[in-house]
């Protein structure tokens, strides 16, 4: 046949969607949802090839196709297919015609025109329900998507249209996306270098400042150099933690010293580094990970950088476990569990208790201090870090509620002191800090001491009485004096809405900085 026939024959593009599909498994972009792709179609007639070759797999639904054809009835109204057999130009129609089958035209704009604009606004912000995007001619041009991540092209292009095309990748995205990816199934490579030197051949450097440049380079090449230096980010990181570097003293150098209330504060800016670097560390591990060889390493540099993936990634746990962030890390890294589970633990999942999803502190009351540390903590080698640990998650809850109620919070930081001295001086045994520590992570997770009166029984009520030399008379009075006074959206910043709960608390307590006082924590609680 002809060699449109033969490059559109099924067996050859089953292929190309095998590829694609290969690579939204195990590209660290496209694998996480965090981004997506472009397929680049010589005509409408293999668009629609792709799109129902893809339709027929996992990115069904998460799959779009951008041409300019809109179906029309005349389209087929004279074709003769012969022998029941579907036309190329049947099977367009056919394809366009399921495809807005639900589709609801917008006002002034076609089915098709409002199918299109919907995929792309998808594509663009929620790159997860849109994946790929099949497009012919359109798109290639002027249509701007952050998440686009790789550009899969299976057409002749040439000279400013295909440099054009290349473009679409260009935009950062994230700490995860520094440049885009092209896979090219029509050995276009040479023409890719004549199309950005016509390109750059045309732009203006006789303006003062920075002179415009296009660049090209090699994926294994830049991989192994965005590998090499997030190992020396980490390694450079660690410089400073105290030998032997055993998890006490990774400890201590990222989460400071438990007895000291404001260490912990002061050492996030260090954690946050080190959790941004193991991010970077496994992400440009993951973009060459099946071709480490092919990059310029040795089978024992392969060796060694997974044993140091697998120590920093080890660390990073001992970290975030003892500074109480083991379970708000999303701000950091978004796709990091994936690039976990794909790349690094390669068995499933353990289950070692029921309470897999709960805090250390709340873990401790729940089940006890004994399964608190068997299960979230038996990675830790000695008793020390353990310690250090359980006190650092403590200290971060008491910090985080001190605002709530001050009085009862003070007196569980001192309480805490009083535990970590003894430790430390050796005072008390082992077991006897632990049994210590477990009863003073239930008092700090109850917020109220065990004789509260029964009438207080919301935390804004426990939070006046504790604070008000424990007046169970008052606190209610004030409770529902506020209850009754305060307006919607009563935080104005000092306006005339938190003025008028503040006049309320003086006819009560008749003293202006028992008021500013008292105010303070009333503010803090969320049920008012």
């Amino acid at each position: 046949g002809t060699m449109q026939n033969v490059l559109s024959s099924r067996s050859r593009m089953q292929k190309v969607v095998d590829d694609i599909l290969f690579d939204f498994n195990v590209k660290p972009r496209l694998s996480s949802g965090r981004g997506n792709a472009m397929l680049v179609a010589s005509s409408i007639y293999e668009a629609c090839k792709y799109y129902e070759l893809f339709m027929a797999n996992e990115l069904k639904g998460r799959c779009g196709i951008v041409t300019s054809y809109n179906p029309m009835a005349t389209d087929v109204s004279k074709e003769d297919t012969g022998s029941n057999n579907e036309s190329d130009r049947q099977f367009i129609y056919n394809t366009y015609t399921k495809l807005l089958k639900k589709v609801t035209a917008n006002p002034n704009m076609s089915k098709t025109e409002t199918y299109e604009e919907k995929v792309k606004e998808i594509f663009i912000k929620e790159p997860v329900n849109m994946k790929l995007l099949i497009v012919v001619d359109k798109l290639l041009t002027g249509f701007s998507a952050s998440p686009c991540t790789y550009l899969y092209i299976d057409k002749s292009m040439q000279d400013h249209g295909l440099f054009q095309a290349i473009c679409r990748t260009n935009r950062l995205d994230g700490e995860d996306k520094q440049f885009g990816f092209i896979v090219d199934y029509k050995d276009l490579f040479k023409k890719v270098e004549k199309a950005i030197a016509v390109y750059t051949s045309e732009l203006d450097d006789s303006a003062p400042g920075a002179k415009p440049e296009v660049m090209m380079q090699d994926r294994l090449a830049k991989g192994k150099e965005q590998l090499d230096n997030a190992i020396e980010t980490l390694a450079l990181l660690c410089e400073h933690v105290e030998p032997p570097k055993d998890d006490l003293d990774y400890i201590h150098y990222f989460c400071g010293n438990s007895e000291v209330e404001s260490d912990l504060q002061e050492h996030e800016t260090q954690r946050v580094e080190y959790y941004k670097a193991t991010a970077n560390l496994l992400r440009a591990y993951a973009n060459i990970s099946d071709e480490m060889e092919p990059a310029g390493y040795s089978s024992d540099d392969v060796k060694e950088i997974k044993q140091e993936i697998d120590h920093y990634l080890k660390v990073r746990e001992i970290i975030r476990q003892a500074s109480g962030e083991t379970l708000n890390l999303k701000a950091y890294e978004a796709d990091m569990r994936h690039l976990i589970d794909t790349y690094i633990e390669a068995s499933d999942p353990k289950k070692i208790s029921n309470f897999d999803n709960l805090g250390l502190l709340e873990l401790i009351v729940k089940s006890g201090i004994g399964e608190a540390i068997a299960s979230q903590l038996s990675n830790l080698k000695n008793d020390s870090a353990v310690a250090e640990t359980i006190e650092n998650n403590v200290r971060k809850k008491i910090i985080k509620e001190h605002l709530n109620n001050p009085a009862y919070f003070e007196k569980m930081s001192v309480l805490l002191d009083e535990i970590i001295a003894n430790r430390k001086a050796k005072a008390i045994e082992y077991a006897e800090y632990l049994k210590q520590m477990a009863e003073l992570a239930k008092k700090v997770q109850a917020g109220k001491s065990d004789d509260t009166p029964k009438e207080l029984d919301t935390h804004a009520k426990q939070a006046l009485y504790d604070n008000l030399d424990k007046d169970t008379a008052l606190a209610l009075q004030i409770d529902k004096a506020i209850r009754d006074a305060k307006l919607d959206n009563w935080r104005d910043n000092g306006g005339p809405k938190e003025k008028g709960v503040k006049q309320v608390l003086y006819e009560i307590l008749g003293d202006v900085d028992e008021v500013e006082r008292i105010f303070t924590i009333v503010k803090a609680q969320k049920e008012y």
